[in-house]
């Protein structure tokens, strides 16, 4: 336990484990796994369709699973969070398929939301992390993870394992729609199969630059976090956990939307982090790159502190940043798995350097049981 003083720590280094134990259960070789996806043969629904609800850093794999089933599978897909859509008694006349997203599978107003839906006659599906719970029993089909109990109140690795089993029902339902053939399926499944590998890699140059940074950082009063595209997502769930685990505050933007009011506040004290990674093999990431390259020195002319997430070697990005993070290459869907992690080590690092108590922040429980 001395190289782990805090339970939070210890789970970002057990991710690459946690998320090969959850790809194990859906995937064998080099193919998924029929049995285990045999349950969801009838889950979509046949105009593509899907709903989905979810609350706090489960809602952030929701906004990621949004771009991956939608840019991949070809699907119409709206995420609601679930506090909110359980309170809207008008029933949806297009029956979506509706995924639940919970760490605990026991959050009640995600819970609520599930039970809605049912008994409003559509299709459900849970992911969770806790096998026997609610959300598993009850929904019509069920993805269990296998991060393994998570004791820190920040989620870490039961979040990676939600964006790895959401890959992964994304690698699915592309076969099943036929938005994806089986070289493309293939080829998807074997670069999440590196990925824990990868990452594993990055742990400790992560983990000693982002203690350096918090350093450097510990006045901030306020951060933005930026990202485009499914970066969007990871920038939210950065935010999220810069302020539920060190008390400081931080909002999550689109990248684009920095100009349109949250510029206002960038300056000394409001440092910005940007996620400025690309795929350089796809043409949309390169666009958004570009547009991301753009804003980098705008920000810079304007003397705004900027911390970096760009891909390992980028001179572009780092000419432009304050601080640089580096990211090893991988796929557009692949990136937010691996750009979270520097994240959750930011935020550990920046509760220490506010003497909070990382595992147990003030007014939080693991899981929310009463609104």
């Amino acid at each position: 336990m001395s190289e782990f003083p805090h339970a939070m720590l210890r789970e970002i280094f057990e991710q690459p484990e946690a998320m090969r134990r959850t790809l194990a259960l859906y995937a064998g070789g080099q193919s998924l796994n029929a049995e285990a996806f045999a349950p969801l043969d009838q889950w979509l629904n046949p105009r593509g369709e899907v709903l989905i609800a979810a609350s706090g850093s489960s809602r952030h794999a929701g906004l990621a699973a949004e771009i991956l089933l939608e840019d991949l599978c070809g699907l119409s897909v709206d995420v609601e969070y679930a506090s909110e859509w359980g309170c809207r008694g008008t029933a949806n006349p297009r029956h979506p398929s509706v995924l639940v997203i919970s760490q605990s599978g026991e959050t009640s107003d995600t819970l609520a939301a599930l039970r809605q839906a049912r008994d409003r006659g559509e299709r459900t599906l849970a992911i969770a992390n806790v096998p026997g719970s609610a959300m598993l029993r009850e929904a019509g089909a069920a993805m269990v993870l296998a991060a393994g109990r998570e004791l820190a109140i920040p989620a870490t690795k039961s979040f990676t394992c939600q964006l790895t089993a959401l890959y992964l029902l994304a690698i699915y339902l592309g076969r099943q729609t036929g938005a994806m053939d089986s070289a493309e399926a293939d080829r998807n499944l074997r670069e999440l199969q590196a990925m824990p590998a990868q990452i594993e890699s990055q742990l400790e140059g992560w983990r000693n630059a982002t203690a350096a940074l918090a350093k450097a950082y510990a006045d901030a009063s306020t951060f933005l976090y930026l990202g485009r595209g499914i970066h969007y997502a990871i920038a939210r769930e950065g935010a999220l956990k810069m302020k539920e685990s060190s008390y400081v505050h931080a909002e999550g933007y689109p990248a684009g939307e920095l100009k349109h009011g949250p510029n206002a506040l960038v300056g000394e004290d409001v440092p910005l982090v940007v996620l400025a990674t690309a795929d350089r093999g796809l043409e949309d990431s390169m666009l958004r790159y570009e547009k991301t390259l753009q804003l980098l020195e705008d920000m810079k002319k304007q003397g705004a502190r900027v911390i970096a997430l760009a891909n390992a070697g980028d001179a572009q990005v780092a000419a432009q940043a304050t601080h640089m993070i580096e990211i090893e290459p991988a796929g557009e869907y692949l990136l937010p798995i691996a750009e979270v992690i520097p994240l959750q080590f930011f935020s550990y690092f920046m509760a220490l350097e506010h003497g909070i108590d990382v595992d147990r922040p003030r007014n939080l429980s693991k899981a929310v049981i009463e609104q």
